[in-house]
Parts: structure tokens; sequence; C-alpha cells
């Protein structure tokens, strides 16, 4: 998507670490219109009639999959990661390695809230080695649920996370794969 790549160019940063920083947009402060522009991009590139729930991990994906949602007409949940006072009832969990924080955590969904009915579209704002959408795959098949899809804003391409899920068999939509990213710039896939 030209926009969002257009995007990443004028206002992201790259801090050490491959750390790609568009905080200005997406992940932060938010622009919601835009965001809208990314939702109504990813309907373009999956079949929603029959999606009944959004996916995503707590906490920079919540803002695009909230505005997915309403978009689409259905509710969104969040797999948390730490279990609190108001969750009641089974839980699935997933242990993940987060890229950003540099260490394990758990993704927790209460069981009330998916169930084998639901047919998911997850929806995240980064990918990066995979690991997070990998820990949301995981709660979808322990739900029995039915995964349709699943939606990035920005893939960082050169961590192959977005492949490996690919060659799973996933179907995969990245609004914008970077390549490349050092300072000479972002290049694109």
């Amino acid at each position: 998507m030209q926009a969002l790549k257009n995007r990443i160019i004028r206002e992201g940063r790259i801090l050490p670490g491959n750390i790609i920083k568009v905080d200005g947009f997406l992940n932060h402060q938010v622009d919601t219109r835009f965001l809208g522009e990314l939702a109504d991009e990813f309907a373009r590139r999956f079949d929603l009639s029959g999606v009944t729930k959004i996916l995503t991990a707590e906490a920079s994906g919540i803002a695009l999959a909230a505005i997915c949602s309403y978009r689409y007409g259905v509710p969104m949940i969040f797999a948390k990661k730490a279990k609190s006072d108001n969750i009641e009832g089974g839980l699935y969990q997933s242990e993940i390695f987060s890229y950003t924080y540099r260490k394990k955590t758990t993704l927790i969904c209460s069981m009330e809230r998916l169930t084998a009915e639901d047919k998911v579209l997850i929806i995240d704002d980064f990918l990066a080695n995979g690991q997070a959408i990998r820990g949301l795959v995981d709660i979808v098949k322990q739900a029995g649920a039915e995964l349709l899809g699943i939606g990035i804003a920005v893939e960082k391409g050169f961590q192959h996370g977005g492949d490996g899920l690919r060659e799973d068999g996933y179907h995969v939509e990245s609004l914008a794969i970077i390549e490349q990213a050092d300072e000479n710039g972002f290049v694109f896939r």
C-alpha cells in the first residue's frame, strides 16, 4: 500500500536493533483516519463475509484491530499479556518471545470470548520474527476456531517471520513489507 510506504519513509525512524519507529501514526500516537484507510485496504484483500472476530495481541495492535472491528461490524478481542481479575473461567495460553521487549511472555485469552464457532481474522501492527502471530494462531487452534487470515500493517521482511507463516500455508497480507532498514533509509519488497 503506497500510502503506508510513503508515511513510513516520511515519518519512520530506524532505531538500534532494527526497531522501526512509526509511533507518530501507528502505535503510540494514532492517526485514526489513516488507520481507517488501512482497514479499508485489508477489506479489499480478505473475504470478510464470514469473519466473526478480529484478534490481536496486547497492546500496540489494539488501535488498528479496533478500527478494523468497527469498520467490519464484528467484535475485536485482544490476547492479554497478564491475567486480570476480570477474566473468569478457562483460558487459552500461548508462550511467545517478544522481539520488541526481548523477553518471554504468555498471551492469554478467555475461553468465553473465543469459541469453535468463530471465524477469525488476526490483525496486528507489526510482524518481525512472527512469534506474536504464531501465539495468536495457537490460541485460535486451541479454541477450535477457523483462521481466515492474518493482516499486518508493517512487516519486517528481513526477519522472515511472514515468509515462515506463508510457507506454513497461512494467508498473510502485509500492507508494507520492509526488506531493508538502515542509515540509507527503507527498502520495500
